[in-house]
Parts: C-alpha cells; sequence; structure tokens
C-alpha cells in the first residue's frame, strides 16, 4: 500500500529531527530566532493538535512526561519548566542514530534504538536509548506521537 510507513520514511525522518535540533542551536549561538525554529520544530515534527503525543525526554526528572505541546517546547529551548535548560540548546555538532529496530504497521511504525549527539570532537559522544513511534499527519509526513529517550544504565 503507498501510504504505509517504510524503513526508508522513518531514516529520512529521524535524519530530518537530527538535522533541525543542530540548527536550532546554531540559531541560538549566532543570535537568530531560535524560539521560532524551535516552535516549527515541534509543530512540524511531533503530533501536537493532530493526535495524543506521549513524550519522555532524556533530561526530564521532575517532570518526566510533555503530554502538551508548550511543555515539549520548553524542554527543547527552556521556558515554562523550571528543571529545563534547552536541550536543542546545547550545540550539537552532529546527531547520528545508530542500529535501529524496527516494526512497520500499515500506517504506524515503532522503532528503537540508539543515537549519538557530539558537542565537539568526533571522540566525544552522548549516547542515548530511543523509542520513537510515527504516524503521518493530513499531509501524509511522518510525525513522532511517541518518544521516550534516557541515558543508558550505569550499573552499580
Amino acid at each position: 500500500m503507498k501510504n504505509n510507513i517504510s524503513k526508508k520514511d522513518v531514516i529520512n525522518a529521524q535524519r530530518l529531527w537530527a538535522d533541525n535540533i543542530i540548527q536550532i542551536g546554531d540559531l541560538y549561538i549566532n543570535s537568530g530566532d531560535y524560539k521560532k525554529a524551535a516552535y516549527d520544530f515541534v509543530s512540524n515534527f511531533y503530533a501536537y493538535g493532530f493526535s495524543n503525543v506521549l513524550f519522555k525526554p532524556t533530561l526530564a526528572s521532575k517532570n518526566q512526561f510533555r503530554i502538551k505541546f508548550d511543555d515539549a517546547l520548553s524542554y527543547f529551548v527552556g521556558g515554562s519548566i523550571k528543571e529545563d535548560k534547552g536541550f536543542a540548546l546545547k550545540s550539537w555538532k552532529k546527531i547520528r542514530f545508530g542500529d535501529r529496530y524496527f516494526i512497520l504497521e500499515g500506517y504506524n511504525a515503532l522503532v528503537m534504538g540508539n543515537y549519538y549527539f557530539q558537542t565537539s570532537s568526533e571522540s566525544e559522544e552522548v549516547k542515548v536509548e530511543y523509542t520513537f513511534g510515527y504516524i503521518k499527519n493530513d499531509n501524509g509526513e511522518l510525525v513522532i506521537n511517541l518518544h521516550h529517550s534516557s541515558l543508558p544504565y550505569q550499573g552499580d
């Protein structure tokens, strides 16, 4: 079926997601309109306003779950939630997705794996575990309706 979600669709969506996170940080450093870019990012990449969204960001501990648009926006650039320092403002230089595992079922996709964030040198990466759920919006574009990410277990 033409409208089913494919692995290629997901990989492209993840690449664009990463590019936009990097762009928000670049705008912040260069005194650009990073807040508008972040607003557009959450609007375009997450299903808020179209569907319910389950969002548990990596660096959230007190307000762990971001069910509302403004709470997600706060996570990326700071704002309405005190603990938020602006994840996208860390000026990531590179974000890459490692191995991915897929469940593709028609108009729904679940993907989990690791993604890696670099701020400066190629050897310094922050490894994060993620699970993303995707659906298609009214324009046929993939949007995230499930985002759970966390730092790997460090042991005792």
